[in-house]
């Protein structure tokens, strides 16, 4: 009798030790099935807060609870083996305090069986961090344009325009890691400072319209595949499932209305 060869999660701590080794390779997730094709590539999934508007159609990723979050992240574990399962930490359950955060992040973990959480924020964060992991609670943290926090930002605006603020997303980053975070993820910044900020610190950077010379890559999933119709600059797309789906759709449709479907093999004898 064979034994079955048993598939290993790939770990948060597998991930740090990739810095400056291998490329790492991450896409969002919020579905089982979906999730099941990434993860014979992705080396992690994200099941990104960016859920409220790619699949809830809200205008920001605010909106975003908890429950939701975790319905999410529970079914995108469903449908993996290998890759590291993330979820984000939604806005409002882990700024108030690091207590806040833990009893939220427990939650999410206990509940998904995810292997990490992320959230958003650099020096602030620091001790949010740090009171994590020191409980067992691996954190991605994430800097640059931070989308929870659009409302203050004015809009999604790419970071590090202006040279003389460089030296604020350095020091956030520089902290996150000695905070404990084992990856920092790089959103909307000139490239320049993002492949400046991966020299500098010991962690993998994982680059979002960012660097190329990030440590590893993430997009949105239904980005790269060609279903937003107005996807931002840093993303390239992969595949046209838009166009696809309308047309598999209008063919169906013009089929129900002629009576060409269902035909003598959709229907039972």
């Amino acid at each position: 009798m064979s034994a079955q060869k048993q598939i290993r999660r790939i770990t948060a701590p597998q991930i740090a030790k990739r810095k400056g080794v291998e490329p790492i390779v991450s896409l969002t997730s919020y579905h089982a099935h979906t999730a099941a094709i990434v993860d014979k590539y992705a080396d992690f999934i994200l099941v990104g807060d960016s859920l409220g508007m790619v699949m809830h159609g809200m205008e920001s990723t605010v909106g975003v609870s908890l429950d939701l979050m975790i319905m999410h992240g529970k079914a995108v574990v469903r449908g993996t083996q290998r890759a590291l399962v993330v979820v984000d930490m939604p806005f409002g359950t882990y700024e108030e305090s690091p207590a806040e955060a833990f009893r939220n992040a427990a939650r999410v973990m206990k509940e998904t069986q995810c292997g990490a959480v992320k959230l958003e924020g650099g020096r602030r964060m620091a001790e949010t961090i740090r009171f994590l992991t020191e409980r067992g609670i691996p954190v991605m943290a994430h800097i640059g344009l931070t989308p929870q926090s659009v409302n203050v930002m004015g809009g999604f605006k790419t970071q590090g325009r202006e040279e003389e603020t460089w030296s604020i997303h350095e020091e956030d980053a520089r902290v996150v890691a000695e905070a404990g975070a084992f990856a920092l993820v790089l959103e909307g910044m000139v490239e320049p400072l993002a492949a400046r900020i991966t020299k500098q610190i010991p962690i993998p950077t994982i680059g979002i319209g960012a660097s190329a010379e990030c440590d590893g890559q993430i997009l949105v999933l239904e980005d790269m595949l060609g279903l937003n119709p107005a996807p931002p600059k840093f993303v390239k797309v992969y595949g046209n499932l838009g166009g696809q789906i309308e047309a598999a759709v209008k063919s169906y449709a013009d089929e129900v209305k002629d009576r060409s479907f269902p035909t003598e093999e959709q229907v039972y004898r």
